[in-house]
Order: structure tokens, then sequence, then C-alpha cells
């Protein structure tokens, strides 16, 4: 059977470690388990700081994980900085916690993620040296960043391919076109776990979502509605999605846009989960996440820029 795409990067295993670049950066340590990299691109004066949110597993700032290798949010702060704005990006605690052996997947929780991404608001609120804080949220951290920006701290929020509802909503949608047969099995399982807190009559084809250790993450990443949470935010919203992104398709973004009518919903054409542009099979698309050198589309930076600069 292929692999389910939204769940490669659910799986807690493997890290990759942060590259430095030649870019004006300072390493910052927010804290013991967030660790992150700031490109201001002039001391001279005042730009606006665009904090990034990875998506799902153990991804670092630069977009990694170990075999997974594309440098996705690198390449996305290096080409803000030369658009004069300024990025933190930082790895997931998950990093940290598996480099040291600390980390125990049934301790996972997307609340700690949300309250992670609060403290590096907070670390950054009062800096003189940016004139706004903005959020950009990609994959899962589109509802992580979404839920952290209603503290309004932030000026702006962006999300690129994030889910437009309930993540096992997203994984159902995402059987039905790759292993129907597994449909009603995996419907039944989220039911289960929804209501009891656990999950026991799964198919051992889902045990990749369904596992013991894993079933309390899920648990607390159900009990978010990215559509009732976006509702909440009353800054400007720009929705990105790529309408080649075989693991959150345009669809998605259309239900944001939907509850949020406000928001401005920009759809970049061949462009894939991780901002690459692809116009080949699903295979190269596929074989992208694991290209370090393959740049992002300069269209998203371009999208990003005039959003933030927007008067």
């Amino acid at each position: 059977m292929k692999p389910i795409w939204i769940l490669i990067l659910l799986m807690f295993t493997g890290i990759s470690v942060a590259q430095n670049s030649n870019y004006n950066s300072e390493e910052i340590s927010i804290n013991s388990l967030i660790d992150g990299t700031l490109l201001q691109p002039t001391k001279t004066k005042k730009t606006p700081l665009v904090i990034l949110i990875q998506g799902s597993g153990p991804t670092d700032r630069d977009g990694n994980q170990n075999n997974l290798k594309n440098n996705s949010l690198r390449f996305l702060a290096e080409g803000l900085y030369k658009n004069n704005i300024a990025s933190f990006r930082y790895d997931k605690r998950l990093v940290k916690q598996i480099l040291e052996g600390n980390f125990k997947e049934s301790d996972a929780n997307l609340n700690d993620f949300i309250s992670d991404a609060k403290i590096v608001i907070q670390h950054f609120k009062n800096d003189i040296r940016f004139s706004e804080i903005i959020i950009l949220g990609h994959s899962q951290g589109s509802l992580v960043g979404m839920i952290a920006a209603q503290q309004n701290e932030v000026s702006k929020f962006i999300s690129v391919a994030g889910a437009g509802h309930e993540i096992d909503d997203v994984v159902i949608d995402q059987l039905q076109k790759q292993a129907p047969s597994l449909v009603e099995n995996a419907r039944l399982s989220f039911d289960d776990l929804r209501v009891n807190g656990v999950a026991k009559n799964y198919s051992a084809a889902l045990t990749s979502i369904f596992r013991p250790s894993i079933q309390s993450f899920m648990y607390s990443w159900m009990q978010y509605n990215p559509q009732t949470e976006i509702i909440k935010l009353n800054i400007p919203i720009l929705i990105i999605n790529g309408d080649n992104d075989f693991q959150v398709p345009v669809s998605e973004a259309d239900k944001l846009k939907e509850v949020k009518p406000s928001a401005e919903l920009v759809i970049i054409s061949n462009m894939n989960h991780i901002f690459k542009e692809i116009k080949g099979s699903l295979i190269e698309n596929q074989q992208s996440y694991n290209k370090e050198d393959l740049p992002v589309m300069k269209e998203l930076i371009e999208t990003i820029t005039k959003f933030i600069f927007k008067k």
C-alpha cells in the first residue's frame, strides 16, 4: 500500500539539524526547548518580522526532517530577507527532545506547539527593531499560528497550505483518494477517539494513524477546527495554497476563505506542499521533498511581500 502522505510528517522519528547561512543572522534560544534563527536584513531601520511556524512532525527551522531535506522554510526566509523582511524560524520542540533523548511520543500534544508559538510572539513583541509581527503558519503550523495569533500581539496572519477542517476529516479525504477501502474503518476509529479518547478496533493498515502512542496527540489535534479558529482573527489574513499540493488540496484553502470572506486568497499555479514548482508527475512531486537545492517559488515570496507591505 502506498503511504498516506498527510501522515508522512506526523511520524515522530528522525530529525535534521538546521543549517547556517551567509545572511545577517542571529541564533536565538527562546527557552530550553525553542532554538531558532533570526534573519535581519537591516539594523538601521525597523522592518516587519515574520515568525515562521512549521508543519507536522520533528521539523527543524529550515523545514527539514531526517531523510526529507528540502530547505523550504530556509529558502522562504532568505527570499523575504532579500525583500527587506526579517524572519524568525525555529526548530520544533521535538527536534531538541529527540536529540537529547527526552522525547516520548505518547507525551506529544498540539497544545504544546501552540504554547511555543505564543512564547515566541511574546519574546519579540516589544523588540524595537521591528515595525510589526506577522505570523506565517505552514500546514499544521497554519492551525497553530492562527490560534497563537488570537492573543492580539500580531498585525497579520498568513496561512500556507493550511487545512480547512478538522484533521480527522482531512485524513478521511486523503484516504478516499489513496485507500478508499480503509475509509469506513478510519471513520469509526476517529469517532471512537473523539468520543472515548481511545481507538482500539483499527485496521493494521492504519497503525501509523492510530497506534496507541500517537492517539493522545491525534486527540489533541482533533479538538480544533480551523474554520472556527480563523473566524476569531480580526487582522488582515492571507490564505495561500498551491494547485499541485497533493497533501493539502486547494479545496482546504477555499474552506477557510468561505468562513472568512475578508481574507485574501491566492492559489499559486504548479506549487506543491513545500513551495516548489512542479509541472511533472506525482513521482517528481514526491521526490522534491528531498531535493535540498530546489528553490521555492518566486511567486510565493512576491505574494507574501505584497501582502505585508500593503497599506
